[in-house]
C-alpha cells in the first residue's frame, strides 16, 4: 500500500463561498420540495385554479365521504411535474457540463429556478403553474443532483475518497475497458468537493444534505404565516419566494471560479492551476494538479459502463440500485411531505391547523437527519435501516387503526376530538422520524458505498432514475388512491415497510468501515449473495476449462 498523500491547503474565502452556495442551493431544493403541499391546501389558491375542488369541499356536507374530496389528477400534477422535468434536465446535465463547465450549470440551474417561482408567484391560469414547476424541476435537475463519485472508497491508499489522486489511480487501474465520466453528476455537491481541501469535503456535502430538509421545514412555515394575508392571496408569496435564495443562487455562481478539475476537462490547464492556487491558499499545488491531469486524462479512455452493470458478478449491486430507491418513496414519506395540509384537511382539521401541524412535522426532519449523521458511523447502516423500518410500521399500523375507528369506510368522521389530532400529530412526528434517520438519507448513502468505481455511474443513474419515476407516481396519484383505498392506504405502504425491512435484514451486510476493496468480499461472505457469486464463479471456471 502507498503512503496517503495528504495536499496541502487552507480553508480559504472562496471555499467558504461554497459552502454558502451548497447551502443555498439545497435550500432551494428543499423548500421546492415541501411548498406545493401547504398551498394546494389553500382555499384562495384551490378557488383560482381548481374551482371544481374547492367546490366539492366546500360544499362538502358532515355525512360526505372526507376522503375524495382533495381527488384530482391536474392538482396533484402541480407537485409531481416537477419530479419528471427535474429526471430529465439531470440526464443531460453532464453534458451540458463538459461543454460550459460546472459554474455554467449551477448559472442555468439557478435561473431556472428564478424563473420558475416567478411564475409560479404570478400565475393567472393553470399551465402557468404547471410550467414554472417544470422549470423548477429542470433547475433541480442541474444544480442538484449528487456526484457518484463524491463519497467512494478507493482500491489505493487514498487520504481522501473523492481526491482526484483517488479516482485517477483506481481508473488508471482498470483500464480502459472501463467508464466513468467524472462529470456525469453535475451539482453543487461536485463544486463543493472540487474545491474545498480534503478534510473539509464530507462536512460540507452534509451541511448540502441537511439544508434540504430545513429548506423543507421554511417552506411549511411559510405556507401557514401566509396563508391569511394579502386578502386570500398569501400563496403568492409562499411559491413566489423561492425566487429570493435562487436569485442569490444565481449571483454567487457568477461571482465564483469555475473549479480546477473543470477547467481541465475543456482544456484550460494554465487556467485551472493558477486557480488551483487561489482556492488552496498555497503555491504548493504541483502533486494535485498532477491527479487532476491524471484523472481527466484516465476518464477519457474508458468505455460500457452499462454493459458491465450487466455482468452477473454485479447483480446484488443491480438489485439494491432498483429496490432501495423504489422501498424509499413507497416508505409512504413523501405522502407526507407533498400533502400533509391535505391529509389533515381530509381527516378534519382546518385550514390553519392542518399548516400548522404540517410544520411541526416538518421541524422533526433536520433534526432527525442530524441525529442520523452522528450515529450512522458508530451503529452501522443496518441497525438505522432496521430500527427505522419498525419504528414507522408501528406508526403506520397505529394510523390505520385511528383512522379506520373514527371515519370508517364512508369517510364521515362526526365532531373530533382535541386530543385525536394531537395523537395524529404525534404518531405522524414519530414515523417522520423514523424516517429521517434511516431511508431518507441511506437510501443515497449505501448505494454509493456498495457501487465499484466500474459500474457506479450507470449504477447511479438508475439509482436517480428510479427515485424520480417512484417519487414521481407517489405525488401523482395519492388523492386518488386515498380515494379508493381510504384508510387501507396505510396498510398498503405498512405491506411495503414490512418488505423493505425484510429485504433489508435478508440481504443487505453491513457496510460501515469496509474499504472498497474488501467490498466484495463482504458479498461473497453473505449466505445469500456468496451462493449466487459463487455459482457466478464456477460457470466462469467452466468457460475457461473449455476453452482450455
Amino acid at each position: 500500500m502507498e503512503t496517503p498523500i495528504k495536499y496541502p491547503g487552507n480553508l480559504t474565502l472562496r471555499v467558504v463561498l461554497t459552502c454558502i452556495m451548497a447551502a443555498s442551493g439545497g435550500l432551494i431544493f428543499g423548500y421546492d420540495h415541501g411548498v406545493s403541499g401547504g398551498v394546494t391546501s389553500m382555499d384562495s389558491f384551490l378557488k383560482q385554479f381548481f374551482p371544481s375542488v374547492y367546490e366539492k369541499e366546500s360544499n362538502m356536507k358532515p355525512s360526505s365521504n372526507k376522503y375524495c374530496k382533495f381527488n384530482s389528477q391536474i392538482l396533484t400534477l402541480f407537485t409531481s411535474s416537477l419530479y419528471l422535468s427535474a429526471l430529465v434536465a439531470g440526464l443531460g446535465a453532464s453534458s451540458i457540463t463538459r461543454m460550459l463547465g460546472r459554474r455554467a450549470t449551477m448559472i442555468i440551474g439557478g435561473i431556472c429556478f428564478v424563473g420558475g417561482a416567478l411564475l409560479n408567484g404570478f400565475a393567472v391560469s393553470i399551465w402557468m403553474l404547471i410550467v414554472g414547476r417544470l422549470l423548477l424541476g429542470f433547475g433541480i435537475g442541474c444544480a442538484n443532483q449528487k456526484h457518484p463519485l463524491c463519497i467512494c472508497k478507493c482500491e489505493v491508499a487514498c487520504n481522501d475518497p473523492s481526491s482526484d489522486l483517488c479516482i485517477a489511480r483506481s481508473l488508471q487501474a482498470l483500464g480502459p475497458s472501463l467508464t466513468i465520466n467524472h462529470l456525469l453528476f453535475q451539482s453543487v455537491p461536485i463544486y463543493v468537493s472540487e474545491m474545498a481541501p480534503y478534510k473539509y469535503r464530507g462536512a460540507l456535502n452534509m451541511c448540502f444534505q441537511l439544508s434540504i430538509t430545513i429548506g423543507i421545514f421554511v417552506a411549511n412555515l411559510f405556507n401557514y404565516y401566509f396563508s391569511k394575508i394579502l386578502n386570500g392571496q398569501g400563496w403568492r408569496l409562499s411559491l413566489g419566494l423561492g425566487a429570493v435564495p435562487a436569485f442569490f443562487f444565481v449571483i454567487g455562481s457568477f461571482c465564483l471560479p469555475d473549479s480546477p478539475s473543470s477547467l481541465v476537462e475543456r482544456g484550460h490547464h494554465e487556467e485551472a492551476k493558477r486557480e488551483l492556487v487561489k482556492i488552496r491558499g498555497t503555491t504548493e499545488v504541483d502533486a494535485e494538479f498532477r491527479d487532476i491531469l491524471a484523472a481527466s486524462e484516465a476518464s477519457q479512455n474508458v468505455k460500457h459502463p452499462w454493459r458491465t452493470l450487466m455482468d452477473r458478478k454485479y447483480r446484488p449491486q443491480l438489485v439494491f440500485a432498483i429496490c432501495i430507491p423504489f422501498f424509499q418513496q413507497f416508505t409512504g414519506l413523501n405522502v407526507i411531505t407533498f400533502y400533509a395540509p391535505i391529509l389533515f384537511r381530509t381527516i378534519g382539521f382546518g385550514s390553519r391547523a392542518s399548516l400548522m401541524s404540517a410544520v411541526i412535522i416538518g421541524s422533526f426532519k433536520p433534526v432527525s437527519t442530524l441525529v442520523s449523521i452522528l450515529v450512522v458511523d458508530k451503529f452501522g447502516r443496518r441497525t438505522l435501516f432496521l430500527e427505522g423500518g419498525a419504528q414507522m410500521l408501528i406508526c403506520q399500523i397505529i394510523m390505520t387503526v385511528a383512522i379506520a375507528v373514527t371515519f370508517g369506510t364512508n369517510g364521515n368522521p362526526g365532531t373530533l376530538p382535541k386530543w385525536y389530532a394531537i395523537v395524529v400529530v404525534g404518531v405522524i412526528c414519530v414515523y417522520v422520524s423514523g424516517f429521517a434517520w434511516s431511508w431518507g438519507p441511506l437510501a443515497w448513502l449505501v448505494p454509493s458505498e456498495i457501487f465499484p468505481l466500474e459500474i457506479r455511474p450507470a449504477a447511479q443513474s438508475i439509482t436517480v432514475g428510479v427515485n424520480m419515476i417512484s417519487t414521481f407516481f407517489i405525488a401523482q396519484f395519492f388523492t386518488s388512491m386515498l380515494c379508493h383505498m381510504k384508510f387501507g392506504l396505510f396498510i398498503f405502504f405498512g405491506c411495503f415497510v414490512v418488505i423493505m425491512t425484510t429485504f433489508i435484514y435478508k440481504l443487505l451486510p453491513e457496510t460501515k468501515g469496509i474499504p472498497l476493496e474488501e467490498m466484495s468480499m463482504v458479498w461473497q461472505k453473505h449466505p445469500i449473495w456468496g451462493k449466487f457469486l459463487e455459482s457466478d464463479i464456477t460457470t466462469q471456471n467452466d468457460k475457461i476449462n473449455g476453452k482450455c
